[in-house]
């Protein structure tokens, strides 16, 4: 299929301490046993009134259930053990919702992010209306924008929030697309010319006297993580800035609760949904970018609900005045929603903080599904089904894009060096980003194509992005500092491992810092140490060729060739390498030694 029709974009412990507040046993005090009543004794208001937050992120339009281990969650069970959940999918997550919502007429849903990009072909292949579709049914209130949601640049997000047919596919049905029922949030995506947000910055919830205000940004590494196309004219602007600017705006506007929508994230210390953040010792706390975010946005912010990193936590972390503050984030793909009650005090307007009560819970597939869903995912499913039905291979078992070096992100590699060659048999290598590998490839059957059978749709799966496969030629030394800025650079904190090509060896050795642990002397390509004055051709895909996520000396190649789409280059590796009799086995991801 054209490449048109497919997504473009180019992707992708510091403790967290509750501190005691004196206050909190009076407060608690204080409020009625029943603060999510309406009414006082009297007829009046009473002062506190429950508002439940429900929140998710990170649904990357992940309609059906997402497969594999995209489609799980770890649980921390009572005796300190774990077990994994199916989870995720719109049918069940609006039946979860809806759920939730009853016994709550104070009920706000939210999302923090990258509610569409990097989708799986059911809504993916028609530019994310489907997803858009599906959140309107869902109730979604408000959205912050993610870095995702630029993959096609502004104005195709313009068209998500305001309606309309594709300029170029046109409409996909007899009726016109009309875009999101609910607000997208950019607060600090700018217009260059302008320098105004090209969408809203922030907006109010009210029912009766009761008006919480929300704050949406994205985070402001985007540029980095998507497609010079994508960001094209846009400034992305600091976040906790941005958000103290409106956090007065609201302020001045009489808003005194406020609620931050941050598509940024951080990294928690446990990879169980529901371990207890803010308990002593090791497997609890969090770290990352959203750390220092949360501790220097201003104390006029009640909670933030943040994403981007698809990791799950409910973690209490100090605002600037040493006040805890409810950070939450509910993984990815729609596998949980957080669930968070907000007590708003009538007489100042304000959030009771030491009264806020958050939990994630899971979107499990142990209830019935919702009719709606089904039927909208049925009706875009006929759309589809004539592209993502076709075989384009075999695979003996599950390639799964877990680890530093996973199965899945080795086969693309090689994928890639096959194409390549074919474009030039001077091709050395090829490299892959991690964070462009969105799936893996499970062996048993999603539909009818029978166990081990690769359909169009699950290649789309794992790499919807409409990228090339570009050719370069770099020095050996610039190859060794390419593989050192894994490690180093924007990418210390958080390592990006690229998914190497086979003949590519090295090791990763953990216990050093920053870029020594790219162990140098271990470098290896086909048995032979690299050359720092030879030449290599490297194959990588576009996104990577322009120097994205943090590997600045990929951008400095020579002799560009630009080859086939990327989900091209794989179906024909696959199509070329294994049969119903001789299918492909999951690569041994022996590549990268790693020291921890």
């Amino acid at each position: 299929m054209p490449a048109a029709l497919r997504r473009r974009r180019r992707t992708s412990a510091l403790l967290a301490t509750t501190a005691a507040l004196a206050t909190a046993a009076a407060l608690a005090a204080a409020l009625p046993a029943q603060a999510h009543t309406d009414k006082g004794g009297h007829g009046r208001p009473s002062r506190y009134q429950d508002v439940q937050l429900l929140s998710f992120n990170d649904l990357h339009g992940n309609l059906e259930p997402p497969s594999g281990s995209s489609g799980r969650v770890t649980e921390l069970q009572p005796d300190g053990t774990t077990k994994t959940v199916d989870a995720g999918g719109a049918e069940y997550l609006a039946t979860h919702l809806r759920t939730a919502r009853q016994g709550h007429p104070y009920s706000i849903t939210a999302a923090g992010g990258d509610m569409v990009g990097a989708s799986p072909l059911l809504s993916g292949l028609f530019h994310d209306e489907p997803t858009v579709e599906a959140l309107n049914k869902l109730k979604l209130d408000v959205t912050s924008v993610g870095n995702h949601e630029f993959d096609e640049g502004a104005r195709e997000l313009a068209r998500l929030q305001n309606g309309g047919c594709h300029p170029t596919d046109g409409c996909y049905t007899d009726k016109r697309f009309e875009g999101a029922d609910y607000p997208y949030l950019a607060a600090n995506v700018l217009d260059e010319k302008t320098k105004r947000p090209i969408l809203k910055p922030y907006w109010v919830w009210k029912k009766k006297d009761v008006k919480i205000g929300f704050i949406g940004v994205t985070l402001e590494g985007t540029p980095n993580i998507v497609s010079a196309d994508g960001v094209k004219g846009l400034a992305f602007k600091d976040e906790v800035e941005t958000i103290d600017k409106y956090a007065k705006v609201l302020q001045r506007q009489g808003v005194q609760s406020i609620v931050a929508l941050i598509h940024e994230g951080g990294f928690p210390a446990s990879g169980a949904y529901n371990y207890d953040c803010d308990a002593a010792g090791a497997g609890s706390g969090i770290s990352g970018p959203i750390v220092d975010i949360a501790k220097n946005v201003t104390p006029a912010v009640d909670a933030l609900v943040t994403g981007h990193t698809h990791n799950a936590y409910v973690c209490d972390i100090p605002d600037p005045s040493g006040r805890p503050r409810m950070v939450t984030s509910a993984a990815s793909f729609g596998r949980l929603y957080t669930d968070t009650t907000l007590t708003y005090d009538r007489r100042t307007g304000d959030i009771a903080r030491t009264a806020v009560k958050s939990a994630n819970r899971v979107v499990t597939r142990d209830v019935p599904k919702a009719q709606d869903m089904t039927d909208l995912i049925a009706r875009w499913n006929t759309l589809a089904a004539p592209i993502g039905n076709r075989p384009i291979g075999w695979i003996s078992g599950d390639i799964g894009n877990t680890g530093t070096e996973s199965p899945m992100g080795d086969l693309i590699a090689d994928a890639q060096l096959a194409h390549g060659k074919e474009l030039d048999p001077k091709t050395s290598l090829a490299l892959m980003n991690p964070g462009g590998v969105r799936a893996g490839l499970t062996y048993a059957a999603k539909g009818a194509e029978g166990d081990g059978v690769v359909t169009y749709a699950e290649g789309f799966t794992v790499q919807p992005f409409a990228n090339t496969v570009n050719l370069q030629d770099f020095t050996g030394a610039q190859l060794v500092q390419v593989l050192k800025e894994q490690v180093s650079g924007p990418n210390a904190a958080a390592p990006k491992i690229l998914q190497p090509s086979a003949g590519l060896t090295y090791t990763l050795d953990m216990t050093r810092s920053g870029a020594d642990r790219v162990v140098t002397d271990s470098i290896r390509l086909n048995g032979a140490a690299i050359d720092p004055a030879a030449t290599y051709r490297v194959a990588t895909n576009s996104f990577l060729a322009g120097g994205g996520d943090g590997f600045p000396t990929l951008g400095q190649g020579t002799n560009d060739v630009v080859g086939s789409d990327d989900l091209a280059a794989l179906e024909k590796y696959l199509t070329a390498n294994s049969s119903a009799g001789s299918p492909i086995a999951p690569p041994a991801t022996d590549r990268i030694t790693v020291v921890q």
